[in-house]
């Protein structure tokens, strides 16, 4: 089955003016200054929320750096 008519280019405009990609917002840790992402543990500190500072080593997340 085919559809009845084109499409025109203006409705098809208009249906994809939300498709666009925006960049993910950032937040600054404030123990290490550097850029994390919000509800993310910092790779440098560990920092996720006040008074919540975790460690992995495994993944290198709030362990000094070598």
């Amino acid at each position: 089955m085919q559809p009845g008519q084109r499409q025109s280019y203006g409705r098809s405009r208009r249906r994809r003016s939300h498709d666009a990609l925006t960049a993910p917002a950032s937040s600054m840790c404030p123990l290490s200054g550097m850029p994390k992402l919000p509800h993310r543990a910092c790779r440098e500190s560990g920092y996720v929320r006040p008074g919540l500072k975790i460690t992995i080593p495994k993944l290198g997340i709030g362990v000094p750096r070598d």
